[in-house]
């Protein structure tokens, strides 16, 4: 199958090397890009344990998160994807929660006590409420708004000409992304397939009268690849 991959260059990169490998032509035309928006502070901490719900996050220590006085300290990621980022940059201690945000919050209230201090690496636009949600378990939860994506007003020229031909498929990986590609697409004619992650991420496509909307089975990158047969 062509299928159009919208994510930022560096994950689609990857997830169009994925697709290579199971037979299908990927088309990479990522509709947004990754703004560094604050870096933490080393001398902020010390805190129990770092949360991340995207390998973006990252972004925000890697000006010393390679010290190794570092690694030692507890990391706990949604997904599996975002932990193996956590450990090629050295953490020996990770944690994937293989799922969603809730999923997360389960992990750290099960694995952790209460005071600890946390530090949520965020993005601006997030999907649940993890820092709040941990406050109520009486953690001690400090954000930092790390990055944030600006997206593309208009579909890229690789992108466009997909449409006007052959295409059987739009991977999303988030609903953010699938609301930017309608968002630069509304003049184009909708595509009769798109594969999507989780559940709620359908929700604009369908509104905006997508004919056939596939779901992944879990939230993952495999679940979403598993689609493309």
């Amino acid at each position: 199958m062509r299928i159009m991959v919208t994510r930022p260059q560096r994950g689609a990169a990857d997830t169009a090397l994925a697709l290579r490998a199971r037979g299908h032509a990927p088309i990479v035309a990522p509709l947004s890009e990754i703004e560094l928006v604050a870096k933490v502070d080393p001398q902020a901490g010390p805190w129990t344990a770092i949360l991340l719900t995207s390998a973006n996050g990252l972004r925000g220590i890697a000006s010393f998160a390679g010290s190794k006085e570092w690694h030692d300290t507890p990391v706990f990621a949604v997904g599996e994807v975002t932990a193996k980022a956590a450990r090629d940059m050295g953490f020996a201690e990770v944690n994937s929660a293989a799922g969603n945000v809730n999923d997360l919050i389960n992990l750290v209230a099960t694995r952790l006590q209460p005071p600890a201090r946390l530090l949520y690496l965020a993005g601006e636009e997030r999907a649940g409420d993890l820092g709040g949600a941990l406050r109520g378990k009486n953690f001690d939860v400090d954000v930092v708004v790390v990055y944030r994506f600006l997206t593309a007003r208009v579909l890229p020229e690789v992108a466009a000409a997909a449409l006007a031909g052959e295409i059987d498929a739009v991977l999303h990986f988030s609903r953010a992304s699938a609301e930017a590609f309608l968002k630069a697409a509304r003049n184009s004619e909708l595509l009769e397939v798109a594969l999507i992650k989780p559940e709620h991420v359908a929700a604009p496509l369908r509104e905006a009268g997508a004919a056939h909307v596939r779901v992944a089975a879990r939230p993952t990158e495999d679940a979403l690849l598993e689609l493309c047969g």
